[in-house]
């Protein structure tokens, strides 16, 4: 009786460790994609929700997923914003665990894609769907893949963080992607989506402010021809609308003629350097 059980776990180890280490080397978990901005993406949820809830949490799309965490000089702080995503995934995923982040930082500049649902259900908080055979595996290449995503240390940071600031604006002639994102802007009416999105970020803020959490609102300067856009002008009005309150707001002040875009969208690494800096002196300022 005692052998064949011992023979039986002996096998089952076996077995999970084949599992993880095959899934290590080939780079993909069960249910997880290969390595590409999805996965990420499960990387940094999965950290998120194992990890105390930080400080600061930044949440929105491909725009605020510029910012990086090693570009804030405070700790604690974990960007969630998720590239061909919307805020409110994220959102969602902060308010079904046990504690929230002290402040929210909702990055509004693009709020016309659905929420992913397969994803706030995976880190919802419930595992009664995931088995205790598949657990230990999940638990392991997680590990991995954390320990292969090491952030860099504080040193490390703050040292490429002086480098970015020591370098000129870029002088990259982004024309012919610009042009390119303004004829996309223009015609794309975001009404439908936005108010979906901006209906499920109020009753996120309604929902953190009981349970002592603080979120501000945030819009990350695009180039001059994307903020004249359809897309753009269209959303900022709805969500103005939605929260005229300007203590809501938390207003940034980079230095706009430093700043350069690849596409008139996303901001480079310097760019997005200097937009970190400006979040951190109005938070400063509101003695955040």
């Amino acid at each position: 009786m005692f052998p064949w059980l011992i023979k039986c776990a002996g096998v089952a180890v076996a077995l999970l460790l084949a599992c993880g280490l095959a899934t290590a080397h080939f780079g993909a978990a069960l249910q997880q994609p290969t390595v590409t901005t999805r996965d990420g993406t499960i990387i940094t949820l999965n950290r998120y929700v194992r990890e105390p809830a930080p400080d600061l949490a930044l949440v929105g799309s491909s725009v605020a997923w510029r910012l990086k965490e090693e570009y804030f000089s405070r700790p604690g702080v974990r960007n969630l914003a998720l590239a061909g995503g919307t805020p409110v995934t994220s959102l969602d995923i902060i308010a079904k665990q046990k504690s929230l982040p002290k402040i929210v930082l909702i990055e509004t500049n693009v709020l016309t894609r659905l929420p992913d649902e397969a994803l706030i259900d995976k880190f919802s908080g419930d595992t009664h769907a995931e088995t205790l055979f598949l657990r230990p595996v999940r638990t392991a290449v997680a590990a991995y893949e954390t320990w292969n995503h090491t952030p860099p240390n504080p040193a490390e940071a703050r040292a490429g963080r002086d480098r970015l600031l020591s370098e000129p604006p870029s002088n990259f002639d982004n024309k012919v992607y610009l042009d390119r994102a303004v004829e996309q802007m223009n015609d794309e009416d975001p009404t439908v989506m936005t108010r979906v999105n901006v209906a499920r970020i109020h009753a996120f803020i309604d929902d953190a402010e009981r349970r002592g959490s603080r979120a501000f609102l945030l819009e990350i300067p695009f180039a001059p021809e994307i903020e004249e856009s359809r897309m753009v002008r269209t959303s900022k009005a709805i969500v103005h609308a939605a929260f005229p309150d300007h203590a809501r707001w938390l207003p940034i002040h980079p230095p706009v003629k430093e700043l350069r875009w690849a596409d008139g969208v996303h901001l480079d690494e310097r760019s997005a350097l200097l937009v970190v800096r400006a979040i951190e002196s109005a938070l400063a300022e509101r003695g955040q």
